[in-house]
Parts: C-alpha cells; structure tokens; sequence
C-alpha cells in the first residue's frame, strides 16, 4: 500500500517536486511555453526557476546565471530533481527571457503573487526608465509604470508604457491591475490627472497628488488660496479654515523642516474629482559642517488629495507624501544599483522587460524572508541554497 504525504494545498509537479499551489513555482507552471517541443531539454518552470535561484544568490545577467548553474549543479539537481546532460548556456537563458515567454504573463503572475500576503495602506505610482533595452527610434529610452506597496516592500503591478508620456494614459491600467481599494496612492506631478483621480475613486482608493503649472488653473488657485494677505487699510484678512503640521528631521549633517498647511475652502470651487482638501508642503534645508551652517534652500509643494480632514490630518498628509518617494529607494535603487537592472543590457525582444518583472518578484521575495538588506540576503541565499528554493514553494505568508 502507498501513502502520501502530500498536504491539501500542495501538489507534485512532472519531475516531482512537491510544492505549495499559491507559490513562485506553482505560478510558473501556469505560463505559456512558446518553445517549440522539439530539441527542448529543460522544461520552462525548470529553466525560470533556476534564474530565480541564481537572482536569489548573486548572478544577474545571462553569462553569470549560466555560470551559477555550472558552478551549483549538483545543488540544482538536487532541488529541482532534474539529471540534464549539461546545464544551459547563456545563449538559452538569453532567448528564453527574450521571446519564449509572454511579457504580460510575467507581469501578471508577479503581480497577483506580490499582492498575497500581507499589504500596506499606501501605495506609490511612479514610472522608471528600463535603460537595459535597445533605445527608441526617437532616442529616449523605454520605459515601465509600477505601483509599489510601500509598507510591504514590494511592486504589486507594472505594464510597460513605451514613452514616459503614455504614463499618463496607461496609469489607470496600472491602478485596476493593483487592487487598491483602502490604499492611498501617491504619484508625481505628472499623474495629477482627473482621469487617474477617478479611476482611483471608481477602484474604492483615495490618492493624494502634488499639483504643478501642468494643471495651471488649479495650481494658481491653490497658489492664491496659500498666498499671504495685505489687506488695505481698514479691511480685515478673509477668514480661512488653515490646519497646519510641521515636522523636523535631522540627519547626514542635514537639517530638514517640513511645514504642511491644508484648505477645505476649494472643494466646491475646483473641478476635481473627490477633491477633500488641498495643501501647501514647504521643505526647507540646513547643511551644517562643524557647527556652521554653510547652506539653506527651500521649496514649495502644492497639492491635493481626496483623503478628509477626517481620516487625514496634516501631520498624516506629511507621512504620506514622504512615503512616496520609498518607491525610489526600495524599488528603482536597489533595481538599478542591487540588481543591476540597467548594466544587464538586453537589446533582443522583451528580455529587459521580463528581467524587469523578476527583479520586482525578487525583492518582494528578499523582504518575504524579512530581510531589509537586499544585498545581504543575496549573500545569504548564496550561502543557503536550500533556503531560497523553500522561499519559491511556499506561498507568501
């Protein structure tokens, strides 16, 4: 008689490794294989976790993920129960991640997957450019528009957008493929758009948008609403309903103060979908060296958001606003300088944009096992291998 260990939400793929069906590998098995079958060794699932694998430890480009399978084969055989002749080369992982898989199937399968487990209140819009790729004909580079969970660590969606104009166009996608309902987004100048603003109401979210000369009308009545007031002799000052937070911090030789002033009074006033209050964000800047101050600066913000005063304080609006930029820290910098998203230079197909797509799933991977040091736990995988094939058939607790 036969028994199986087997749990209820596991399953044994064909070369029998057991696995959770909410994980990376049983994600995999659900991608569309464009290979055709003949001359084909290793199975995609195979092939896709071994690049994950070699991410996880160190390797990022094509040549580095070839020589880590060479240098850990007998490892790789062992996790993946696989007996190839030889393991594959650059040229195989080259094509793969070029045009043997659907762009948008990576996409979604690290999306839906980063959006298990648990998730954060405040997400962050923002394009990047995906320097790795072949340039367009016009010289700019191509590029890609993520939401990223910026509590949680990790990109919850992305869809390439070509151009950094059709952010514009291609943010409402973005959005709906996020699921953010109960979540604040925050983006740049550039997304304040009223199409955006109501597919994020539409989607059950609120957002909260710095406002520029790209929406002049609105960014002169907000400039006008925050502007001081002489009133002539024998006139008082209109009456405003200003709720104002401020907040220092100091660090790396460097003094920041943060005053964040809010309205009600253009709700009615501005045409803006679920307008609930406008801002004005003023940073101003101290550089010290030996107990001199040697330089100041400062700048103002305008913005506005469709949180109530309610559920969002000043001193709130100031946490949010800050929080965006954990997109270009958590994300962008540690693509660009971690995993070497932009030196890894892919001009055949789709490849930069499906490195791009790994690379999200690795990071949400790296803060699943509670690191907050992404070179770190690279470190450590490399020398726990076993550990980071745990991490790819469980599901994200």
């Amino acid at each position: 008689m036969e028994y199986s260990t087997i749990g209820k939400e596991q399953e044994i793929s064909a070369e029998g490794v057991v696995y959770d069906k909410g994980s990376v590998y049983g994600r995999l098995q659900t991608l569309t294989d464009k290979r055709k079958a003949r001359g084909k060794r290793y199975s995609l699932t195979t092939l896709l976790m071994i690049v994950l694998l070699a991410k996880l430890s160190g390797a990022d480009s094509p040549t580095a993920i070839a020589e880590w399978g060479i240098h850990h084969q007998d490892e790789v055989e062992a996790l993946l129960l696989i007996q190839p002749k030889r393991m594959p080369e650059r040229s195989t992982y080259r094509r793969l991640l070029a045009y043997k898989v659907y762009e948008t199937e990576i996409e979604r399968m690290v999306g839906e997957y980063n959006q298990s487990g648990e998730r954060g209140d405040i997400c962050a819009l923002d394009g990047k450019a995906l320097l790795g790729m072949l340039k367009r004909e016009d010289g700019t580079s191509e590029y890609a528009l993520s939401v990223y969970d910026v509590q949680a660590g990790k990109t919850i969606a992305q869809v390439e957008v070509g151009s950094k104009e059709n952010e514009i166009t291609k943010a409402p996608q973005a959005i709906k493929l996020a699921k953010i309902a109960g979540k604040v987004v925050t983006g740049d100048a550039l997304h304040t758009q009223k199409r955006l603003a109501q597919t994020i109401l539409d989607e059950k979210g609120d957002y909260v948008f710095p406002v520029k000369e790209n929406q002049s009308n609105l960014y002169k009545n907000i400039q006008s609403l925050f502007a001081p007031e002489y009133p002539k002799h024998g006139f008082g000052k209109i009456q405003a309903d200003f709720h104002q937070a401020q907040k220092v911090n100091k660090g790396h030789g460097r003094i920041e103060k943060r005053t964040l002033t809010t309205s009600e009074m253009l709700n009615t006033y501005a045409a803006w979908p679920g307008l609930a209050q406008v801002y004005r964000l003023e940073r101003e800047f101290q550089w010290w060296r030996k107990g001199v101050c040697y330089k100041t600066s400062c700048e103002v913000e305008f913005g506005i958001t469709s949180l109530s005063r309610k559920k969002a304080a000043p001193m709130k609006l100031l946490e949010i606003r800050r929080a965006h930029w954990g997109i270009e820290t958590g994300s962008h910098y540690r693509r660009d300088v971690t995993l070497k998203e932009d030196a890894t230079r892919f001009i055949i197909g789709n490849g930069a944009r499906v490195m791009s797509n790994i690379n999200n799933l690795i990071l949400a991977l790296i803060r699943q096992s509670g690191f907050l040091n992404a070179a770190q736990a690279r470190r450590f995988f490399a020398a726990h291998l076993s550990q980071a094939f745990a991490l790819l058939v469980t599901p994200f607790s």
